[in-house]
């Protein structure tokens, strides 16, 4: 899916986050145009993570606006956020392992419940009605997600990527336009990343999801990325394509070191490049 020449889907304005005496932002911006797929990467504590934060409503940004689809949703609280249509997952796994694969994905339907709790514990007709659909629902999602089959295990029991899969089909429960993925490949071995990449790719067809990345594993946001953002220290250093970012001197002196850019060369640019 191309991304189209109309109103970005997101924008962050000159957004700073402060905490205490550390600027975790420093007057940061970004664009993402409906379809595109960018990647967010830098060092360990560049600030990346703390770009998801803002966006869902975890912290509130000391300066600067954040807008979805036109509206400024800065400083919301992280259910109105889900709400509005933007989800995302977290680089550690969060599934509730005792409970099954469906059951994951029908708590996340929650959200959209008209019921209310009052419903919920006298099991309203409108509750019971509403449940029936979710279940439904879910079923139909696993399907598209090629989870069906395991719909009735408990989450616990499933392989790593299998989890991982799960936790991101929760997240399109919520029926998102925008996805955040935090590092997705986080302990996953190469065969695993590879089957994750071409996963990332069709959800991003068959859900037409806008998605912003975050990931440590260069092999996957090379592969799959059509633009890459680069921080350091809570800046932007760098944006471009794939190709461009493994050839930035400031995107290699970041990642190694100025002494170590100056004496690997070509080897930064490799390592850069996964």
């Amino acid at each position: 899916m191309e991304p189209n020449g109309g109103q970005p889907l997101l924008s962050l304005r000159n957004v700073t986050m402060q905490f205490g005496g550390l600027t975790a932002l420093d007057d940061f911006s970004l664009e993402l145009a409906p379809g595109e797929l960018l990647g967010l990467i830098g060092p360990n504590g560049a600030g990346k993570t703390t770009v998801f934060n803002v966006i869902t409503g975890q912290f509130a940004p000391t300066r600067g606006r954040i807008l979805f689809q036109g509206r400024d949703i800065t400083g919301w609280r992280p259910d109105r956020v889900t709400a509005a249509g933007i989800a995302r997952t977290f680089q550690n796994i969060r599934l509730f392992g005792g409970l099954s694969v469906l059951e994951n994905v029908l708590v996340a339907y929650h959200v959209r419940l008209r019921s209310g709790v009052l419903g919920a514990i006298f099991r309203s007709r409108l509750y019971r009605r509403e449940e029936e659909q979710m279940r439904r629902e879910g079923m139909a999602l696993l399907e598209r997600v090629g989870l069906a089959e395991v719909a009735r295990e408990e989450a616990h029991g499933l392989p790593y990527g299998q989890q991982r899969r799960l936790e991101i089909a929760r997240a399109l429960a919520t029926h998102p336009r925008l996805l955040l993925l935090d590092e997705p490949a986080a302990g996953m071995n190469p065969e695993e990343t590879r089957q994750l990449m071409g996963f990332i790719q069709h959800i991003r067809r068959e859900f037409q999801l806008t998605i912003l990345l975050i990931e440590h594993d260069m092999q996957l946001v090379m592969g799959i990325c059509e633009r890459i953002r680069v921080l350091d220290y809570g800046q932007s250093i760098a944006e471009g394509t794939p190709e461009q970012i493994q050839r930035n001197p400031r995107v290699i002196q970041a990642y190694l070191g100025q002494a170590e850019a100056d004496e690997e060369g070509q080897g930064a640019r490799h390592d850069v490049a996964g």
